[in-house]
């Protein structure tokens, strides 16, 4: 008998402010509509929101289990966890920021073992910073998502990220382009792009997906792909989010244990 085990996914970027957080919410929002059930695990230690975005209450995060851990008091993953709805769950980044730059990457081994049996799906939301913990999560991960936009300085950032992992031997990642956080910024078209980092671009989230009045959803703590009206008018952007969920799982290696 085989026992399915969670895919695991790294959402990053190579520079702040090109929607990283909100492509991690939202394609928790798909997964969960595919019946999925979901970890989202904020490891932007220093700047990570994701927990006060969509205005969770919560008492333990991150630190408080790395804390449990080292003075082994820690007894289930679920005392750190809080809900967002049935099938959506968070382990947010620390409250306090002094505490992040203590936490080390010996207890993503423990949380990824812990909740590799009880989700089907962990969403690993990094900085854009390529500390130890971030390259601890790229290790563990079946597929891995760079987010960018159509800037130069965000493209030159990148080109140099592909040439690292290329050094790394990393393959099983893939590239969104974000059209829809900043409009009317489109510089460089697809082709463009490819030729400056060096890389194709997988998906790209259309402008016409820019919302005009977003805070309203974030002040409510709404992740857009849950929210009907928005799903029904942005078909296009809906569509890609689908297609990345689905090319992730498909593309994912089958962990199974016998």
């Amino acid at each position: 008998m085989s026992l399915n085990k969670a895919k695991i996914f790294t959402i990053t970027s190579v520079k702040g402010g090109v929607g990283k957080t909100t492509t991690v919410l939202n394609l928790a929002g798909i997964f969960s509509r595919l019946k999925k059930r979901v970890l989202i695990v904020d490891l932007d230690l220093y700047s990570g929101d994701i927990a006060a975005i969509l205005n969770l209450n919560y008492e333990n995060d991150i630190y408080n289990l790395f804390e449990d851990i080292n003075n082994n008091t820690f007894t289930t993953l679920d005392d750190y966890i809080c809900s967002y709805n049935e099938l959506i769950k968070v382990l947010a980044a620390p409250k306090d920021l002094r505490f992040a730059r203590k936490i080390t990457s010996e207890v993503l081994n423990l949380i990824i073992y812990k909740a590799s049996m009880k989700y089907d799906v962990i969403l690993i939301d990094t900085s854009h910073i390529l500390t130890d913990m971030n390259l601890f999560s790229l290790d563990y991960s079946d597929g891995i998502l760079y987010v960018i936009n159509n800037d130069s300085m965000n493209l030159k950032n990148m080109k140099t990220m592909v040439s690292i992992l290329n050094n790394m031997d990393k393959n099983n990642y893939k590239i969104i382009l974000n059209n829809s956080n900043v409009k009317g910024k489109n510089y460089y078209n697809k082709y463009d792009i490819k030729n400056i980092i060096n890389k194709n671009v997988n998906y790209i989230i259309p402008e016409n997906f820019y919302i005009k009045d977003i805070d309203k959803y974030i002040i409510n703590g709404k992740i857009l792909t849950l929210d009907d009206h928005i799903y029904k008018k942005y078909k296009g952007a809906m569509k890609i989010y689908n297609l990345i969920a689905n090319d992730l799982l498909k593309e994912s290696k089958v962990n199974s244990v016998e």
